[in-house]
């Protein structure tokens, strides 16, 4: 698809043009440190330091400001100024990535991540050299176009040793008194529970794993965009303020060697979120064939291919990594913590434990990682296994027909001989009038009845074994006040009491239905 562009566009009604010369004189003071600031990076002199916090707290600064002055006159879309413009956007992000990146590098230590099987400090400090190139390149083109605009050299660059970051080992002694919690299983329970429900919107971490690199650009925008992964940051950043919140500096912080741990979790899944959403912005703002910045394709800083591959192999890879071993983590904990509790609940009306009920049961139990054990006549099941729960329908079948002999039983029906359209009108009656009292559901019209229903029996067991029948042929369904039990934690039971209040997601014909937003992770 080719677009059509204005070769002349207008200017928006009753904006004045400011004057070239005006222009770049404003411009002059505002960028003059940083032109500083990139001409220091291009220096490349051997005793410069490679990118530190002091240093791209200035760029990003600097940066910052001049993007909104550029942007407030309408830079972007103008011939002369708009590369310059987009250089100055692509030094701000990249700053932004690179504060991030030396964030978890100089936090690493202190985030008692668990083992993952990988080099996460290794491709951290590759990242950070993949950043560092990019800005200096960013720096060298914008210092071109600088002088093509007519902008005046800047200054002498500063002292290296403005911007080193010499570090001492150690930290500040913890002598302040600890906070004391009511509750510690309820608070770890609570924290351990949100960070479930949070990894459950995190699967879209795992489509890394499922393409190859060469396939990258068909993850977007779905399930890779900026708004899906701005949001699941979100919700990483509010989980770890409940954490600040609720056990930092807690009793049951320096008692549960896991909760910092959990902690150090949160934070890096967090901040690595957070550069694959500065990532991903500049592919879909700038690098995208379908929306990206023109100017910056045609000659870009870094290369699309590369910007996806810094994505998905490092940021991506360990968000999600580093999230399924947090989720582990949580299932530990909530072991640890768990306030064993039983709960009697009715059993699916729709056909028992089909497909659809078992499998909703199971992702529950599943979700929180605990056991839970289902129990029906005295047979116990693994809640967490579809294929166990399925066993429960011989019970519950049973049950039906056992309920059924008992009901029809107590049915007035006629006596002596009858004729197969007698025995066959008798059904239908006794059909209807279950119907009627709610015990009994037909699902097709007309019902299929057997051909024959001569020989030898009393009406009683016809009649009986034929609505059998059509239960088994799925023609009808028997309706029974059966009530299960499930033993596990309490925390598991109150969602699986949800589920059943909710008719395991499907109404009395089978129909999917809304389940509570309390449990809507299992629909995700």
């Amino acid at each position: 698809m080719t677009l059509d562009v204005d070769e002349n566009p207008a200017q928006p009604l009753g904006w004045p043009t400011i004057g070239e010369r005006e222009f770049t004189d404003l411009v002059t003071g505002r960028a003059r440190k940083l032109l500083i600031l990139a001409r220091y990076l291009v220096a490349h002199r051997p005793d410069s330091p490679p990118l530190t916090r002091p240093l791209v707290a200035d760029l990003l600064s600097q940066a910052t400001q001049v993007e909104e002055l550029l942007d407030a006159y309408g830079a972007r879309t103008n011939r002369q100024w708009s590369r310059f413009r987009s250089l100055t956007a692509t030094i701000k992000l990249f700053t932004s990535v690179g504060y991030e990146i030396l964030h978890i590098q100089h936090s690493l230590p202190f985030y008692r991540l668990l083992p993952s099987g990988r080099d996460f400090g290794a491709a951290t400090a590759r990242s950070l050299a993949l950043t560092h190139a990019i800005l200096t390149r960013a720096a060298k083109w914008i210092l071109t176009q600088a002088l093509r605009l007519g902008l005046p050299p800047p200054g002498h660059p500063p002292n290296p040793l403005d911007y080193a970051e010499s570090l001492p080992p150690g930290r500040l002694p913890s002598d302040r008194p600890v906070r004391r919690v009511k509750s510690t299983s309820e608070t770890v329970t609570h924290l351990a529970t949100a960070y479930l429900n949070l990894a459950t919107e995190g699967e879209l971490l795992d489509v890394v794993n499922r393409i190859e690199p060469a396939d990258y650009t068909r993850c977007f925008p779905d399930p890779i965009s900026e708004d899906s992964l701005r949001h699941l940051k979100v919700g990483f950043h509010r989980l770890q303020s409940l954490y600040d919140t609720h056990v930092s500096e807690t009793e049951i912080e320096y008692l549960d060697a896991n909760l910092p741990t959990l902690r150090g979790h949160v934070s890096v899944t967090f901040h690595l979120l957070e550069i694959a959403t500065y990532l991903v912005h500049y592919y879909e703002r700038h690098l995208n064939v379908r929306t990206g910045d023109a100017s910056l394709r045609r000659k870009p800083v870094i290369t699309a291919d590369a910007l996806l591959d810094m994505l998905m192999s490092y940021s991506i890879t360990y968000a999600g990594l580093y999230l399924d071993l947090g989720r582990r983590l949580c299932h530990t904990m909530l072991k640890h913590y768990a306030e064993i509790g039983v709960i009697e609940v009715s059993a699916p009306n729709y056909r028992g434990f089909h497909v659809r009920p078992a499998t909703l049961v199971a992702k529950i139990v599943q979700h929180y990682g605990s056991e839970v054990r289902m129990e029906l006549d005295g047979q116990s099941y693994d809640a967490s296994a579809p294929l166990d729960l399925f066993r429960a329908n011989e019970k519950i079948n049973a049950r039906k027909r056992r309920w059924l002999v008992a009901k029809i039983g107590r049915m007035p029906l006629p006596e002596g001989e009858l004729s197969a359209l007698q025995i066959r009108a008798v059904i239908m009656n006794t059909l209807f009038r279950l119907a009627e009292q709610g015990k009994l559901v037909i699902y097709q019209q007309p019902l299929q009845l057997s051909e024959e229903f001569a020989g030898e029996g009393i009406l009683l067991e016809k009649v009986t074994t034929e609505i059998a029948r059509l239960q088994a042929t799925g023609q009808i369904d028997i309706r029974t006040d059966l009530g299960i039990t499930f033993t596990g934690d309490q925390r598991v039971l109150g969602d699986l009491k949800l589920l059943a209040e909710s008719g395991y997601g499907e109404d009395c014909f089978g129909n999917n239905i809304t389940l509570p937003r309390e449990i809507a992770y299992l629909r995700r």
